[in-house]
């Protein structure tokens, strides 16, 4: 089978990541990338990925992953971790509305409560139309941020 993606290391790269793997720099990840860079390189061990995944126990879509990755993207891509584009849940509460809601904290409680609860904050929030819905668990991560 014929490889799609040829890893050829220059000799700076080579010494970088004999460095990452003697030393053990960085995560088990980053550790184990690097040794499979060192034994893909054509002008080095130039190991099958079949051998080299037998050697450290990984599969070989693994491999081609990594040696994709590096003709594709590069070095520093390979051998770090990418960084989330977006947060998984987009965010609740912009800062105005978050500036609101503990403006509304600091403020005097309803007639017949001598304090703000969570619950009664939502409430209160939902009736001011600040948000359209919020949980009081919301609220008190938003709370909890500024004390």
């Amino acid at each position: 089978m014929v490889k799609k993606y040829i890893v050829r290391l220059s000799e700076e790269e080579r010494s970088c990541l004999r460095d990452i793997v003697k030393k053990l720099k960085g995560t088990s990840q980053k550790v184990r990338r690097a040794n499979i860079l060192l034994k893909a390189d054509i002008n080095g061990l130039n190991w099958s990925d079949a051998k080299i995944a037998e050697a450290l126990f990984c599969q070989t879509q693994t491999i081609e992953n990594v040696r994709r990755r590096l003709v594709t993207e590069g070095l520093d891509a390979v051998l770090n971790r990418k960084k989330r584009e977006t947060p998984p849940r987009p965010k609740i509460l912009d800062g105005k509305q978050e500036a609101e809601i503990i403006a509304l904290r600091l403020g005097k409680p309803p007639a017949g409560f001598a304090n703000w609860t969570l619950r009664l904050l939502a409430d209160q929030v939902v009736k001011l139309e600040i948000v359209d819905s919020i949980s009081y668990e919301t609220v008190r991560r938003t709370l909890k941020k500024t004390v």
